[in-house]
């Protein structure tokens, strides 16, 4: 039987699909997001009110922060990203469990000393504390028993000053899951109602590196964002997936069998906003994601950053769209239609008419949609409910 292809004009947003979707949530669509950093979490937050069905790739090679701190004492891959999504989509109603959430998103003070975050930890594990002592059994015996884990494998020179609870815990379930993250992200989404689904996009203990135009190589997250420190001094030549923290050696990854189905059984794919480098494009590097993204045949949409991002500084958007396609061809195929990989591009109205050349990439079966995005309360950034009614207008 041949392939039968049906297109439909599309409003945004599209009051129909969008009344409906927010009437039941839970029968609401599989939007599929690649996504490693914070920036999405608004976005993700808004989303649980159309729908509990979407799914969220993140990718753990954050190398700074708490999360250094928790990968340098057992090597073990990021987990703050992760910890960051579940909290995003966390049930906060009274249906969902409010004490959980609350423990999840605490942080030990900075300014305390080792005595006393040792002592406070100490009573979390025993089940003492009043953030602990809310949760009722036997959910309380599952995360206590966890931080007692982390507490008992924890070096002795571990700095607790700033540390989130939520990752210690997660610390504390992949050390006692034979280090493996599947099972404890499996079981926080369930303590905390998590309205949708989150994997990391890779198990393996991996680091990001780039190779710079100027030749110099660069390894770690944490040293290509722009935010703990200096901006990177030359355009990015090449990312890739690292085996070391400190020393340059590229490896490969497998994208898993289950990642690959939900993939596949996504109702659209989004390259939403976020770090160009280590968060949307990093989370492409694993082989089978382009074949998987271009064997689908759901509308495929890149939602650009607003604002300077210090990994592509000076970028356009027509370029951001080229590297995009030239890091999923890599997997996908060089013979690949553009198409097949991606669709469509939001944009705010208020983007210049140079950012994109619509000729060019119409002629490649790609769309381009100037819209309403950024609202005064949300002005500079993309405002969560215009992002999320455009998407779900798509489906």
């Amino acid at each position: 039987m041949p392939d039968i292809t049906i297109s439909r004009s599309v409003t945004f947003p599209d009051a129909l699909r969008v009344g409906r979707y927010k009437r039941n949530p839970g029968l609401g669509p599989r939007l599929l997001f690649f996504s490693g950093g914070t920036a999405l979490n608004g976005i993700a937050n808004a989303l649980k009110a159309y729908t509990h069905n979407s799914v969220h790739l993140v990718t753990p090679f954050d190398s700074g922060g708490s999360s250094q701190a928790l990968r340098q004492a057992f090597d073990m891959p990021a987990i703050g990203d992760l910890r960051s999504r579940l909290m995003a989509l966390a049930d906060e109603s009274v249906l969902g469990h409010p004490d959980i959430f609350r423990l999840f998103t605490h942080r030990f003070k900075k300014t305390a000393t080792k005595k006393v975050l040792t002592t406070e930890l100490e009573a979390m594990v025993a089940g003492t504390h009043p953030l602990v002592k809310a949760i009722e059994r036997p959910m309380r015996t599952l995360i206590t028993h966890q931080l007692g884990v982390f507490h008992e494998a924890k070096p002795k020179e571990f700095d607790l000053r700033g540390a989130s609870i939520g990752n210690l815990i997660l610390a504390g379930g992949y050390l006692n899951q034979n280090e493996e993250l599947e099972p404890i992200i499996f079981l926080v989404s369930k303590l905390v109602g998590v309205q949708g689904i989150v994997r990391s996009i890779v198990a393996e203990n991996l680091h990001l590196g780039v190779d710079l135009e100027n030749g110099q190589s660069i390894i770690g997250q944490h040293l290509l964002t722009g935010k703990e420190h200096a901006p990177i001094p030359s355009p990015v030549r090449r990312l890739y997936l690292n085996s070391s923290a400190s020393k340059r050696a590229p490896v490969t990854a497998k994208l898993s069998k289950r990642n690959r189905k939900l993939i596949g059984a996504s109702d659209l794919i989004c390259y939403p906003p976020g770090s160009f480098y280590s968060s949307l494009l990093a989370n492409l590097l694993a082989d089978g994601v382009g074949k998987a993204i271009a064997n689908t045949t759901v509308p495929k949409v890149f939602v650009p950053s607003l604002g300077a991002d210090p990994e592509a500084i000076g970028y356009s958007v027509q370029q951001r769209i080229e590297i995009l396609l030239q890091y999923l061809k890599r997997d996908a195929g060089e013979d690949r239609p553009d198409s097949h990989l991606l669709n469509l591009v939001l944009i705010d109205r208020s983007a210049g008419e140079t950012d994109v050349n619509e000729a060019d990439l119409n002629s490649r079966g790609i769309s381009v949609a100037r819209l309403n995005l950024i609202s005064q309360t949300a002005d500079p950034y993309y405002d969560p409910v215009d992002v999320c009614e455009a998407l779900l207008s798509l489906t």
